[in-house]
């Protein structure tokens, strides 16, 4: 019996001892570390002219009427003074101050408050609204503290971090939290790959940095969700992809971002299905730009990027961030899935600020026309594309394929096709008519896939792949 106990009692010592080892401490105190990094942290508050150019009354007054001469000033553009408060840091002795883009934007002024009593102004060396990043120079020749980047791959969920800033134009504030989760996307930017936090961040925090218990800054925040103040959730643009913008913003004034030239869109079940791939991973060709690297490559629309500069692809939002913190001008390797195998490409790298390959045509819809088809198998009704159609919609001159003019309520197609969006292809073959169409879906049905790949042009005139299960 005391054997036994012995025995357990060993196990429980082995085990707290392994916790021991593989966990850190709960910090007493952030007092020491608040007070190294605090004259790093800088108050910012800006100042912006905006012009107003409303009638006040619900109606005009005819022209020579004695009350026009009278009212007249009440019509001409008023301006006025708004002001923001924002939160930045230090990066360089020399008064180099990195915020948020959204806190500085269209400012006329710019003064920045440094240890709580020292206001210099600031003017902005670059600024990049994509991943809402700003890089000021104080006007002074003062020496100040500046505080260091930590590398944000590193930080894990659960670690702690502290935040300070200037909440509500209160002045520096320390709160102290976790890291919640990691590689998060909200919708705020193109480029979105956040640090969630629960440290408390509120209105006026935007662009102040997020602490690792080094003292290294690992992320710059920037969102909160809650309208009314901190309910525990943050946002912070991770320390590493931000570092390659404002270097970019230092050295040349604004970002150079590589460019690969293609439309892209999620891999869904059923196309992996169709493209016999493993599982759902990558991202989906969509369309490839003209004269773009990748057309130049010989990337092509149907193609499944599966590993860019040997980084794989296992979501498509993953891709627009790799090639953009990619040099431009640099040869790459990309690996695509083509016809049910794998194959290399070599692509030189584009800049994305010089190409107009994110400009969206208008689209003008077409024309009724009576000589509309019904394809059962997709409970649809559809019409031939004519020349018209191209050239309001601005498609390729070759470019082949159905209107669709109705979508019936069971159809497989109602959730993910809207109405006059163009089908121009169907399994990766051209619809050049509606028997084209009815022989496809024909034979996938007497297949054991059931599913059918479509090429369409929404109405945005985005070229997209849609992976239909047919019943």
């Amino acid at each position: 019996m005391n054997k036994i106990k012995l025995i357990f009692l060993t196990l429980v010592i082995s085990f707290s001892f392994s916790l021991n080892v593989n966990s850190k401490p709960v910090p007493a105190s952030f007092a020491d570390l608040a007070e190294k990094l605090m004259p790093s942290v800088v108050n910012i508050s800006t100042t912006t002219t905006i012009t107003t150019n409303s009638n006040p009354f619900p109606f005009q007054f005819p022209p020579g009427s004695p009350f026009e001469d009278m009212f007249k000033e009440f019509g001409t553009p008023q301006e006025r003074q708004s002001a923001a408060l924002g939160s930045g840091f230090i990066i360089d002795e020399k008064g180099i101050v990195v915020t948020n883009n959204h806190v500085i934007q269209d400012a006329d002024d710019i003064i920045v408050r440094v240890n709580g009593d020292q206001e210099f102004k600031a003017k902005v060396l670059g600024a990049d609204p994509l991943m809402d990043i700003a890089v000021l120079q104080l006007e002074t020749d003062e020496k100040f503290i500046p505080v260091a980047f930590g590398d944000s791959d590193k930080a894990r969920i659960g670690d702690w971090v502290l935040a300070i800033g200037n909440p509500f134009g209160l002045g520096g504030t320390v709160t102290a939290g976790i890291i919640s989760a990691r590689n998060r996307s909200i919708g705020l930017s193109r480029y979105e790959d956040f640090i969630q936090t629960d440290a408390s961040i509120n209105s006026g925090n935007s662009g102040g940095p997020l602490f690792d218990m080094k003292g290294n800054v690992i992320g710059i925040n920037t969102a909160i969700l809650g309208r009314n103040g901190s309910i525990g959730i943050g946002f912070s643009i991770p320390s590493n992809s931000a570092q390659i913008v404002i270097k970019q913003l230092i050295e040349f004034g604004e970002t150079k971002r590589g460019w690969l030239g293609v439309r892209i869109q999620d891999v869904t079940k059923e196309i992996a299905e169709v493209e016999k791939l493993d599982k759902a991973r990558g991202a989906l060709v969509a369309s490839v730009a003209e004269n773009s690297p990748s057309e130049k490559a010989g990337i092509q629309a149907g193609d499944i990027i599966l590993e860019f500069n040997g980084e794989k692809i296992n979501q498509m939002k993953e891709l627009p961030a790799i090639v953009a913190r990619t040099e431009v001008g640099k040869k790459v390797e990309v690996k695509v899935w083509r016809d049910k195998k794998e194959i290399i490409k070599n692509v030189i790298l584009g800049r994305l600020e010089t190409s107009d390959d994110f400009k969206i045509s208008k689209n003008q819809e077409p024309k009724k026309q009576n000589n509309e088809e019904i394809i059962e198998s997709l409970r649809i009704a559809v019409r031939p594309l004519t020349k018209e159609d191209i050239k309001n919609r601005n498609l390729p001159n070759q470019t082949t394929g159905l209107v669709i003019t109705k979508i019936a309520n069971n159809s497989p197609v109602a959730n993910s096709i809207e109405l006059n969006s163009i089908i121009v292809e169907a399994q990766k073959k051209r619809v050049k008519s509606a028997d084209d169409l009815r022989d496809i879906t024909k034979e996938v049905l007497n297949s054991n896939q059931k599913t059918v790949l479509l090429a369409i042009y929404n109405n945005q005139n985005q070229r997209r792949y849609i992976g239909v299960k047919l019943d």
